[in-house]
């Protein structure tokens, strides 16, 4: 396929959180003229940095140009609740401990080399304990359901032989202050990223080894004489080989239409606050529930700030508006105010949505999916880890790195149909809001 004209460009609603916190110490560099590479990625996320770094290392001397329609860590990539997880994670179930031991298995390979790849990068580009934090994560249970499902879990993973640990109402309360919650299942492989500090840090560390520009949307990409050309506003990008790292975006260029569903989760972040009952100078849940709520607290210089991130919605016009975001952070009040009742007069700083791509049969929408033309997209719902699992494999795929993780990785199915509109939107509306319900006290 050639020729393709793409229309729809990220549309963001509200700011950040982290992105507000973060401090970029180098330009923005936009592109300007025509350039030549070795090596086109489009896109300056989670996928999209970790493939130009491994082409780094797998082909030093060639030369490397990374575009990215808006800003970094403005877009998706900072959006995130900022969790690196090891162990299953999958938002499609209602409960995380749903693989068969072999998938499991795989999963947490992959998972581990991800963040491995991650570590690396962020140990050789000098990011602090407060970017990128190795402290595991909780998964808390505010009912008897949530109990329940985190003794599943607990189950699943002494299965296979993996490290995890029971707290009680107590061990919470000591940890996070509140008396909000009846237990809680600790695992130590996780890692707490500032995920836009994370991502800025990453392109600083990357940038003498790729050029990087920004608000440098591809406006047209096609294949004329064996080479892709990327034309953006100001200049173009000439490829024998070009890695897509857009997650859901895949589909404005062509691939995977109909297969992807388009997710918005949302977040808030309280102004900061001092001297008050929220435990430990930081600690980081996850729900019991997959469609519970996740609550992360940060500490620094003696202020603490509480981000909380509940609800999912699907759309397919892949935006939101103001009116939901608002209606959604009243919502939020209400779940914060409940765990943390001295918290009611801390208001919300920062209200935000984020893009999660999912696909019906949990499986990317990963290959090469025209001649030198590479798909590294639909993280799935852990863009963290697996955006930079798909980003790594893609560079090997293109470079003809031969690998057993290349090959598991890319033995998996296309993701599937999804329903045409409005069915789908109507179906999959219906299936989370009814999942929300459930949940009940862990939202």
């Amino acid at each position: 396929m050639s020729d393709l004209v793409v229309k729809r460009l990220p549309a963001e609603s509200g700011t950040s959180g982290w992105e507000a916190l973060s401090r970029r110490s180098f330009p923005v560099r936009t592109l300007d003229g025509d350039v030549s590479a070795d090596w086109l990625v489009i896109g300056a996320g989670f996928a999209g940095l970790s493939a130009a770094r491994r082409l780094s290392q797998l082909r030093p001397g060639d030369r490397i140009v990374v575009l990215e329609a808006g800003e970094m860590a403005k877009g998706t990539s900072g959006r995130n609740s900022g969790y690196m997880i090891d162990v299953p994670h999958n938002l499609s179930s209602g409960e995380y401990s749903v693989a068969s031991e072999t998938v499991t298995r795989t999963e947490i390979a992959q998972n581990r080399f991800a963040i491995s790849f991650a570590a690396d990068a962020a140990a050789e580009y000098g990011m602090s304990v407060r970017t990128f934090d190795p402290s595991g994560k909780i998964n808390a249970a505010a009912t008897e359901r949530g109990l329940k499902l985190n003794a599943n879990y607990g189950r699943s993973l002494q299965g296979i032989g993996e490290k995890h640990r029971f707290l009680d109402a107590d061990e919470m309360r000591e940890i996070i202050g509140s008396t909000y919650y009846l237990g809680g299942l600790y695992t130590p492989g996780a890692v707490m990223i500032q995920p836009a500090d994370y991502i800025r840090g990453f392109a600083e560390g990357l940038a003498s080894k790729a050029d990087i520009f920004e608000h440098s949307p591809v406006l047209k990409l096609e294949r004329l004489g064996g080479m892709w050309k990327a034309v953006s506003r100001r200049g173009t990008v000439t490829a024998p080989k070009v890695i897509l790292g857009i997650n859901g975006h895949i589909e404005d260029f062509g691939y995977f239409r109909g297969r992807l569903m388009h997710i918005f989760t949302y977040a808030s972040m309280t102004v900061p606050f001092t001297s008050r009952s929220t435990g430990k100078d930081r600690w980081a849940l996850l729900p019991a529930d997959p469609m519970g709520a996740t609550v992360r607290k940060i500490s620094a210089n003696g202020l603490s700030r509480i981000v909380i991130r509940t609800r999912f919605t699907y759309d397919w016009a892949v935006q939101v508006s103001e009116k939901r975001l608002a209606g959604i952070a009243a919502e939020q009040r209400t779940s914060l105010d409940a765990r943390f009742p001295d918290l009611k007069d801390v208001p919300f700083e920062h209200v935000w949505a984020g893009r999660l791509c999912l696909s019906r049969n949990h499986v990317p929408a990963f290959g090469e999916v025209d001649k030198g033309l590479y798909s590294a997209c639909c993280e799935n719902g852990l863009g963290t880890v697996k955006s930079t699992l798909a980003g790594v494999m893609a560079a090997d795929l293109a470079t003809g790195t031969h690998s057993h993780m290349l090959d598991e990785f890319s033995d998996q199915p296309v993701p599937a149909r999804v329903p045409p509109e409005p069915l789908a939107w109507l179906g999959v509306n219906t299936v989370i809001r009814l999942q929300e319900l459930r949940a009940g006290r862990e939202g």
